[in-house]
């Protein structure tokens, strides 16, 4: 860890094994556990918190302050998980008083130049392509795949096992298990190679298929699908899932291709 041409604070606490490349410069208040790999050039300001066995390559901004005009100089974090990756140039801002916290979860890897802002929650095995872009407190669920260039609108949630194409413009609630692409983005399937790399049976998938047919293809609007769901389709937990997600949902979910289409 002794590297003479890299600062590191002297309230900084970080795992003995830390590796500390040239050219660094870690702020006070910086937690870093064992394990951890820390490129050259790198900048680790005050409030960050990140796991064990991280890499973080060179350029790469972690915890500065948020790009938020209500921001006020509060006491806020950004907690970084395990085993996750976060390539060059990539720039994570602390929380807010609305969160208190930025999160990245744990085994998740952010390609070179992703931005998260303020706020946002990210869970375990997500990846953020390059120059994957997100607004402030998003939301992205377990296993989710975001593709490059693609730019998120603030206050979004996207589900778990979910797949966005590059370049998309998020503006709505993706729902978990599907696909999503087109201009607006539309719903374009489930994510079924997805789901059995990692280990869904047929079975399982089916279900989940037949449960967006029912939202996306047959006629309905939201709300008559859910209540169909709900009568029709026996309780699982990927069902009680989809229910819970589209209920919760804030923006409304993205819609079906030939419904988005007939709106334009």
């Amino acid at each position: 860890m002794n590297q003479p041409l890299a600062y590191v604070h002297p309230q900084a606490k970080l795992a003995s094994n830390v590796v500390i490349e040239p050219f660094v410069n870690i702020e006070k208040n910086v937690i870093i556990e064992e394990g951890t790999w820390i490129g050259s050039n790198v900048t680790i300001m005050e409030g960050a918190r990140i796991g064990k066995n991280c890499r973080i390559f060179p350029g790469a901004v972690i915890a500065a302050i948020p790009q938020d005009l209500k921001y006020a100089g509060e006491d806020t974090i950004v907690r970084i998980g395990d085993n996750t990756t976060i390539r060059e140039f990539v720039t994570i801002n602390r929380g807010t008083k609305a969160n208190w916290e930025t999160v990245v979860g744990n085994n998740c890897l952010l390609m070179a130049y992703v931005h998260v802002a303020h706020d946002c929650i990210i869970g375990n095995n997500v990846i953020l392509a390059n120059a994957c872009t997100l607004a402030g407190h998003i939301t992205i669920d377990d296993w989710a795949i975001v593709g490059g260039l693609a730019a998120v609108h603030q206050f979004v949630q996207i589900g778990s096992h979910t797949m966005i194409s590059g370049g998309s413009l998020v503006r709505k609630d993706v729902p978990p298990y599907t696909k999503a692409g087109r201009e607006p983005l539309s719903y374009v399937g489930v994510n079924s190679i997805g789901l059995r790399r990692r280990g869904f049976s047929e079975e399982r998938i089916n279900a989940i298929q037949d449960i967006y047919r029912t939202l996306y293809l047959r006629g309905k609007n939201v709300s008559q699908s859910i209540s169909y769901i709900e009568a029709n389709v026996p309780a699982s937990p990927d069902r009680d899932e989809i229910l819970n997600f589209i209920s919760d949902s804030t923006r409304g979910i993205m819609k079906g291709y030939g419904k988005s289409r007939e709106r334009e």
